[in-house]
């Protein structure tokens, strides 16, 4: 049976002058999976969903999402995406009601799917309430939600839960493991290990631009954690902290 890819990347590379962030990655997302690109601050995470999601251009390489070359077929490729990135991006003077109005038009949805979404989400009690009032889980909620308006096939989450109260977050993974169990591709990045091996089917640990290892959580484990008991955050940081420790011991 033929694997149908969400992503397709070849020798992916971006420079800003002398300094590369990402070095050639090549790596493939299967349809309807949950794929997590971990990886240290500066490891080139962002910018690689950049060039996937077509708002950057690669200085070589070249990547297919859901079949469209990011840079030739932009057009095609945003209509059939939606990205979250970790800042907050919202129209805080708008409502959470007129910031899904204002997106839904922009992408050609029909009124009634605002409605659909802020129930989805439960923040139909709160759709009056202009955005800065929000507490930082319903600004989550309603990013996500405004990614998902035009009902994407492939979303793009960078930290969704970062400096959620866990109960928030809970709710957060939750939904993500719905879309995925709906058929939604999910390309996630998360500095929390935990969530990132309760979520992934696979997982790709970036390191200076690179993918250092890329499989199952169990499979990571199991080649580099160590022990029986080895956590996907053991083999984050054998993986990709060997150049911090150094620093100290020398």
């Amino acid at each position: 049976m033929q694997t149908t890819y969400a992503v397709q990347a070849r020798d992916l590379t971006k420079d800003y002058d002398a300094v590369r962030a990402v070095d050639h990655l090549t790596f493939d997302v299967n349809q309807g999976e949950i794929f997590g690109f971990l990886g240290p601050n500066g490891a080139g995470k962002t910018t690689t969903i950049k060039m996937l999601t077509g708002q950057l251009r690669p200085t070589e390489g070249q990547a297919t999402v859901l079949g469209h070359d990011t840079i030739d077929a932009r057009d095609e490729l945003q209509a059939r995406i939606g990205v979250v990135f970790e800042y907050q991006n919202l129209y805080e003077r708008l409502t959470g009601r007129d910031n899904l109005r204002f997106a839904a038009r922009l992408h050609g949805v029909a009124a009634r799917r605002v409605d659909q979404m802020l129930e989805v989400l439960s923040l139909t009690q709160h759709a009056e309430k202009r955005v800065k009032h929000y507490s930082n889980g319903m600004k989550q909620r309603l990013l996500i939600g405004r990614a998902l308006l035009h009902s994407p096939d492939l979303l793009f989450l960078d930290e969704p839960t970062r400096g959620l109260d866990p109960n928030v977050a809970r709710d957060i993974r939750a939904f993500v493991r719905d879309l995925s169990k709906n058929g939604v591709t999910v390309f996630l990045t998360t500095h929390y290990m935990e969530e990132a091996d309760r979520l992934s089917d696979r997982v790709a640990i970036l390191q200076q631009g690179q993918i250092r290892a890329i499989g199952t959580p169990q499979q990571l484990k199991k080649t580099y954690g160590g022990s029986d008991q080895a956590t996907l955050e053991d083999v984050f940081v054998s993986l990709t902290g060997k150049g911090l420790r150094a620093q100290f011991e020398e």
